[in-house]
């Protein structure tokens, strides 16, 4: 049988195979360009998905739209209305045949050009996102990520948030140690409690892919849990569960839970993890309740309540005497009281030290207590046990955003401000939201001179909510010659710190600060005023307003007497430009050995702006 009669030689003559052979090449050009093109414009994955389930179904269509209709010199035409000559015919379609082979051709060098400049192009590893400063940058999320939001409470008498949040946060504790899998910190995803925010937006704001979101029912001992595993490129779920149990089934709910996230997400356990994700902190229900109702005082740095904390603290450890968790948690309540309750100072100091190490004797794996340890010293001045502490604390637990903070904190307030402004960075990577360290690492920004960036940081740091990060901006604000605000912003910045002081202090110190020579004078006069009066501990901002109004030698004898309620507030201020005429003075290696700086620069190496003339003797510039 000639071959034209054939099904195949149809096939051939109405050259749907070079059909087939063009949409096939066309279609792969068009998912290669999607696939390397959308990402730019945040054109989320399942649009991708939705071009390529397109092509697929459109391929049958295409072929029977070649069988029944023939590309013809004068267009497109129906094959039963072309009249066909073998001499023409056979012209015709060599004419056609070399022309389809052309645009295969064509299409098929372009998805290759596009497949090779791909695979060629420089990637970044998650290593190198997961460590570059999430402050920079929080739109890049590497492929195992998530965000843990707070769970909602739908207990009957709406009165068990304490209890929703803590159920989240355990789990964002035990996902965070989780290897290979990224966790956004507990402040940076709790700042979207109670907002309606679209998850996509949550996702690049935290650099993740994945959200996990809940709820808490709890009726007298009975517990129900919800959770889901939520896609954030295009809010595919991927999981969804509910948990049901005792109160004293609470730590296998947690464990339930986070083993089924870590198998939606295909991450290989490895290590201890392989039995078990969830410790059991505590056999005892009521105690566990006590401590997540102190833990959301100590998150909240609520000081109205830290009595309260305290005692049901006190109260945990006396139902459950090995709660180890409870005695760390009680000791970095008491580390942090001086800067936010009236608590005496020297007592504040002996019960963190005290709980700190009961905790340690219970399990020393816990990285809290010697974080809390390592604040005491620090404001003991003890500046080398309180490094030394803090180091270990994280070495401990490198997820622990509070030993990673504090560490990067006493780097810079010791001169160590690279490495400090480092260590804050990785404090952001975990935590790209949190109040404080923005605030830092925005002074860090602005002492460099970078002012774009120390906008940024510092305009997150006061919309989060931190009342100092206004006395941040003003010096901003005074930087770019816009005294009044700098005026208006320490005002309200620096309430905070002036306790003992009269009540319009902060306006007076703002004023001292950006203000004519006459007002200087009169922020100088209160200063002293406050000194004459005071007895006990001073309030770290005397110093500090000393040093920035024009007496550097007296804020370095006020300072160098005893430790402040707030050392932190004049030394961070000493190593900026603001503090370069009070390293300079003759004093200043005296101020540094009384201060315990000398110490601990002898262990680590003298800090960056200073040079070590002999054991304990340095001078700085």
């Amino acid at each position: 049988m000639p071959l034209k009669s054939t099904f195949l030689g149809e096939l051939q003559r109405r050259n749907v195979h070079r059909a087939a052979m063009f949409y096939a090449a066309a279609a792969w050009l068009l998912v290669q360009i999607a696939t390397q093109v959308f990402p730019f414009f945040d054109i989320p994955n399942s649009t991708v998905r939705i071009v390529v389930i397109a092509v697929v179904i459109g391929f049958p269509f295409a072929m029977l739209f070649s069988w029944f209709y023939e590309w013809t010199p004068q267009g497109i035409k129906r094959e039963s209305e072309i009249v066909h000559s073998d001499s023409i015919t056979r012209e015709t379609g060599k004419k056609l045949d070399k022309k389809l082979d052309r645009a295969i051709i064509a299409v098929l060098s372009v998805a290759v050009v596009l497949l090779l400049a791909n695979s060629f192009a420089p990637h970044k590893d998650a290593s190198s996102l997961a460590a570059a400063p999430a402050a920079a940058s929080t739109s890049l999320a590497v492929s195992k990520s998530i965000a843990v939001l707070p769970f909602t409470d739908l207990s009957p008498g709406k009165d068990q948030e304490y209890f929703s949040d803590g159920m989240a946060e355990e789990l964002l504790n035990a996902l965070a140690k989780v290897k290979d899998l990224k966790v956004a910190g507990r402040t940076s995803s709790f700042s979207f409690k109670g907002k309606n925010e679209d998850l996509r937006g949550i996702g690049k704001a935290l650099g993740v892919t994945t959200i996990l979101e809940g709820s808490v029912r709890k009726q007298g001992d009975k517990v129900r849990i919800t959770a889901q595993l939520i896609q954030t490129d295009d809010g595919f779920h991927l999981w969804s569960e509910s948990y049901d149990g005792d109160l004293k089934d609470v730590f296998e709910l947690q464990e339930r839970i986070a083993r089924a996230i870590t198998d939606a997400l295909k991450i290989v356990l490895v290590g201890e993890q392989q039995q078990r994700l969830v410790p059991v902190a505590t056999s005892d229900p009521e105690a566990y309740a006590l401590f997540l109702k102190a833990t959301k005082v100590f998150n909240l740095r609520d000081g109205a309540h830290f009595p309260e904390a305290i005692a049901g603290l006190n109260e945990a450890i006396r139902l459950d005497p090995k709660y180890a968790r409870a005695y760390a948690r009680l000791a970095a309540l008491h580390a942090i009281a001086i800067n936010y309750t009236a608590m005496e100072v020297d007592d504040a100091w002996a019960t963190a030290e005290r709980n700190a190490r009961m905790a340690i004797e219970l399990d020393p794996s816990l990285a809290e207590p010697h974080a809390a340890l390592g604040q005491v010293y620090n404001q003991q001045r003890r500046m080398l046990a309180a490094r030394t502490s803090l180091e270990h604390a994280v070495a401990l637990d490198p997820t622990d955003v509070t030993a990673q903070f504090w560490l990067g904190t006493v780097l810079i307030a010791t001169g160590y401000t690279a490495q400090g402004t480092a260590q804050l960075d990785r404090t952001l990577a975990i935590d790209p939201l949190l109040p404080n360290a923005l605030g830092w690492r925005g002074d860090e920004y602005l002492n460099v001179g970078d002012r774009d960036n120390a906008r940024r940081v510092l305009q997150q740091s006061a919309d989060a909510g931190l009342s100092f990060g206004e006395q941040r901006l003003s010096w901003l604000a005074h930087a770019e010659s816009r005294d009044a605000d700098a005026i208006a912003y320490s005002t309200r910045g620096m309430r905070i710190f002036l306790g003992g002081f009269p009540g319009d202090a902060s306006e007076i110190l703002a004023r001292g600060l950006f203000g004519e020579a006459a007002e200087r004078a009169k922020a100088v006069a209160m200063i002293d005023t406050y000194l004459a009066a005071k007895s006990g501990t001073l309030a770290g901002a005397a110093p500090y307003g000393l040093l920035l109004l024009g007496e550097p030698a007296r804020a370095l004898s006020i300072a160098q007497r005893a430790p402040t309620n707030n050392d932190a507030l004049f030394l961070q201020m000493l190593w900026s430009p603001q503090g370069s005429v009070a390293r300079k003075l003759p004093q200043f290696p005296e101020f540094v050995r009384k201060v315990g700086l000398s110490e601990l620069w002898d262990q680590y190496g003298p800090p960056d702006r200073c040079q070590r003339k002999a054991p304990g003797d340095y001078v700085c510039d």
